[in-house]
């Protein structure tokens, strides 16, 4: 069930992507996996550059992400796209990884045809807005956050603290090392 919705908005969107479903058109009948433990969508592109369920065994591709993929979503697509791991057919896995890393849905044209332009554009604007404050908010968070167990609670070191004392250790080792020698000389 899951599967035939994702599916359906990978074709809606495709529907409205000329591009892409040119981009599809000479992969047709080659088939995918794209996965997220535990959910996994076995695909085919059809002729017309669409996508289509299928159940086999044999795929020409397979596009695996992470468990942790919506929450690398907060850090865009990149993100998600840096931690998949994907194996098979190079030519058709960067077809199909280039169309769904580029592939947007057009909620305000699909709006407008339900409450019309006007009013589809202003939502939008607000979606827009909040989904920026949202995105913001998220992020001034995190930072929050990790400047709370650095500073305050001192759960965390600062990757500059690491790096002084890893240099410290070396510099610690190299000196040892020396002072080794030196002993090993004057016994000698």
């Amino acid at each position: 069930m899951l599967t035939n919705a994702v599916l359906g908005a990978l074709n809606h969107m495709l529907q409205d992507a000329a591009w892409a479903r040119a981009r599809l058109m000479p992969f047709a009948g080659r088939a995918a996996r794209l996965s997220l433990p535990p959910f996994r969508l076995d695909m085919a592109v059809t002729a017309e550059g669409m996508l289509a369920l299928v159940g086999t065994e044999v795929r020409d591709v397979e596009i695996a992400l992470p468990p942790d993929a919506p929450l690398l979503a907060l850090r865009g697509i990149e993100a998600i796209t840096k931690a998949a791991c994907i194996s098979g057919s190079a030519e058709f896995a960067d077809a199909l990884g280039f169309v769904l890393s580029n592939l947007r849905w057009d909620f305000e044209e699909d709006l407008s045809k339900i409450i019309g332009d006007i009013a589809a554009h202003r939502i939008a604007g607000i979606l827009t807005a909040f989904g920026a404050w949202h995105q913001q908010a998220a992020h001034n968070l995190a930072e929050n956050f990790a400047e709370y167990l650095t500073e305050e609670q001192l759960m965390l070191v600062k990757s500059s603290i690491v790096a002084t004392f890893s240099e410290n250790v070396t510099q610690l080792h190299d000196d040892l090392t020396r002072l080794e020698q030196r002993i090993a000389n004057l016994g000698g």
